[in-house]
């Protein structure tokens, strides 16, 4: 057998073996989602709740190594950090503060993140509502 067939078998080999390493994609329940008009909820879905909230749609690419890892840590990252479906409404001034904060110098959605889900981008619009909503509750 030449040698570059051997390699080929070789990468081949190992491919395989780090996509049987175990990524945890799991759901976990909503205890408390995060209670929005209609029209910012959609706003938050579309742009954050893949990776703060236990509501992730895991694409096709999360399953294949080594994508599926940083997947998996961005989602875990990004729920240790927000995640709406544990909300708690006793910080809800602070962490929508923050939120404002992220989205106006646009560090959220992660570029990353954007790139390969271009509908999940905010618009000038989509800012505006976000902005006002949040200036709203924390104003109660």
């Amino acid at each position: 057998m030449r040698t570059s067939t051997k390699l080929l078998y070789i990468i081949l080999g190992i491919i395989i073996i780090v996509n049987l390493i175990p990524v945890d994609r799991n759901n976990p329940p909503i205890k408390k989602d995060i209670q929005t008009p209609a029209n910012v909820k959609a706003l938050l879905k579309k742009a954050c709740y893949d990776c703060h909230s236990n509501e992730t749609i895991w694409p096709l690419y999360s399953y294949i190594a080594p994508a599926s890892w940083l997947v998996s840590g961005d989602v875990a990252n990004g729920r240790k950090h927000l995640n709406f479906s544990e909300w708690d409404d006793t910080k809800a001034d602070k962490v929508l503060e923050e939120i404002w904060e992220e989205i106006e110098e646009n560090k959220m959605p992660l570029k990353i993140y954007t790139y390969l889900h271009p509908n999940s981008i905010l618009t000038l619009n989509d800012k505006q509502i976000i902005k006002e909503w949040a200036k709203t509750v924390n104003s109660k």
